[in-house]
């Protein structure tokens, strides 16, 4: 038994809707009835709910692929967040911005406001591009200097960001005296000058509080390295981490978390790397281990993925300092940019381009089989914004049999959940859309993998071939999980197995055509069913 990897036949319709001009699209569209008429002995396709290939011809075709309660700017280019501060009542998210794409380069710092991780209101641009002559505004972390310890007042917020002017990458720091709304470039730009390196950037600030310093951690290529300084100002270099079997390392971050169930604390070491190497895609690895100061120390040389989708990059972890002390060791909150740099200019969008971000999600620690891992689910404030569900009884599944789900989704956005049974090591597939915009999530009992394939979505005939790839992650289900997916007009993201595992991914799928069932290599057994819409983001929310 294993994971259906057969070609898969795909729709003329989604050839057509390819065809950038809409006249050109007609024509062949008309050529394609006539030469790709089905044989006889193949059933004539019915017509689906899907629109006709021209609604995608066009940027305002794509427009009905805009997320419902993922967060996408107003319009243009989004990609990395930054990780959220809180400030008076409210979570203030950045994420890089590029008003010109395609036809300028330079990211900037847009801004995000929620009250709930989950609602998100952009509110404008904090930090603009070319502003003080070092070039693009890219990746860096916000912190909130309680201790005035850079000078700017008791409760700035200070930004540490790289920036890129002819290739050349260096550290500058943005004050920010109105919570975080705004930004004034430092007249010291730039705080670290570039040493030589080609790959300098994607600055990680944290407090460390048992030695009263700030700590850096700077991506450099294949290796991470570690700074520390008494004022965000100026920096020593202290030690580096070097792992070279994951390519071009981002977005690192640093932060301790406990288990409450054991008492085991540990420093976690992340950065969004590549596990191509390894059957793999990018996305968020990371490693528990020691931090004295100076030097992190890990407890083993592989890494852990927090998800294994394709889409789960650049990825931001934070706490609640509502929380308290020990609170925020054992929970943390974490979201990633669905969409992969292999594809990530190719996918397409509406007004807006570059995909979206992922839900927020909780992330705890866990001594599992003797090693400290990470769990994560949606965050629990996203039940606030779900509808009425819908719910059934118990549902078989019969092998070959193609079932329709007894409650059906109406919407574009939803949450299903279920308990599937495979007693007889079977196979389940559960298929979201139409026949032209599919996407595929299954639980393989014999393999003890959950899967997402989006071979058949409304764009994986033009896009390239890792984007086709059958993600996994492994469950240790013994024939019975619960699984937990959260559907959005171009996202996927699974979870089970209590947070151990994840799958998330981009995914162009017709989400209100409905969801069927089906089974392979024995009988399965779906409990427990239910459909719950989740509410659009309401754009005059706090």
């Amino acid at each position: 038994m294993g994971i259906d990897t057969r070609p898969v036949r795909r729709s003329r319709g989604r050839r057509a809707g390819l065809v950038i001009a809409s006249i050109i699209a007609v024509v062949v569209a008309a050529v394609l009835v006539i030469v790709l008429l089905p044989r006889a002995e193949e059933p004539t396709p019915q017509p689906s709910p899907t629109p006709t290939p021209d609604a995608f011809a066009t940027p305002e075709g794509w427009e009905r692929f805009r997320p419902t309660f993922h967060l996408t700017p107003e319009q243009h280019w989004i990609n990395d967040p930054q990780r959220p501060i809180f400030v008076d009542g409210e979570w203030r998210l950045y994420y890089l911005y590029n008003a010109d794409y395609p036809d300028g380069n330079g990211t900037e710092w847009h801004l995000a406001t929620s009250t709930d991780m989950v609602t998100w209101k952009n509110r404008g641009v904090a930090i603009e591009k070319y502003r003080n002559g070092l070039g693009d505004i890219l990746t860096g972390s916000a912190v909130i200097d309680e201790r005035n310890t850079a000078g700017f007042g008791a409760g700035a917020v200070i930004a540490l960001t790289t920036q890129q002017d002819d290739g050349v990458q260096r550290q500058s720091l943005f004050s920010s005296t109105d919570g975080g709304m705004t930004f004034q470039n430092y007249e010291g730009n730039p705080v670290m000058e570039n040493p030589g390196a080609t790959d300098w950037r994607d600055p990680k600030i944290v407090w460390d509080d048992a030695r009263q310093q700030w700590v850096m951690v700077l991506a450099e290529g294949e290796r991470l390295g570690f700074y520390t300084s008494p004022d965000l100002r100026e920096w020593t270099y202290v030690s580096d981490f070097v792992r070279t079997a994951y390519g071009l390392l981002e977005c690192p971050d640093l932060f301790e978390m406990v288990d409450p169930d054991s008492g085991r604390r540990t420093w976690v070491l992340g950065v969004s790397a590549d596990a191509s190497r390894g059957g793999g895609t990018t996305g968020f690895a990371y490693w528990t281990g020691a931090w004295d100061g100076e030097r992190f120390t890990a407890d083993a040389d592989e890494p852990q993925w927090l998800d294994g989708g394709a889409d789960f990059y650049a990825a931001v972890t934070w706490d609640d300092p509502r929380d308290g002390d020990e609170g925020r060791l054992e929970r943390r909150y974490a979201l990633g940019w669905i969409n992969n740099w292999a594809y990530a200019r190719d996918l397409p969008g509406g007004s807006w381009q570059g995909g979206s971000l992922s839900t927020t999600r909780e992330i705890v620690l866990r001594e599992i089989d003797g090693r400290l891992s990470l769990l994560s689910q949606p965050v629990a404030a996203l039940d606030a914004r779900q509808g009425e569900p819908r719910t059934a009884s118990d549902l078989a599944v019969a092998p070959g049999v193609i079932a329709d789900l007894p409650v059906q989704p109406h919407t574009g956005a939803y949450r299903l959940r279920a308990r599937i049974d495979a007693p007889d090591g079977g196979e389940l597939r559960l298929r979201f859309g139409s026949a032209d915009a599919e996407v595929t999530v299954g639980y393989d009992s014999e393999a003890g993998v959950v899967f997402l394939d989006r071979r058949r979505d409304a764009v994986a005939d033009a896009m390239p071939e890792t984007y086709r790839e059958i993600r996994t992650a492994p469950v240790d289900a013994d024939g019975s999980l619960f699984l937990d997916i959260l559907v959005d007009a171009s996202s996927v993201e699974v979870f089970t197995g209590g947070g151990r595992a994840s799958l998330t991914s981009a995914a162009y799928a017709d989400a209100r055509a409905g969801v069927t069932a089906e089974a392979s290599g024995g009988a399965i057994s779906i409990r427990d069913l239910s459909v719950t819409p989740i509410a659009v983001n309401d754009p005059s929310a706090p």
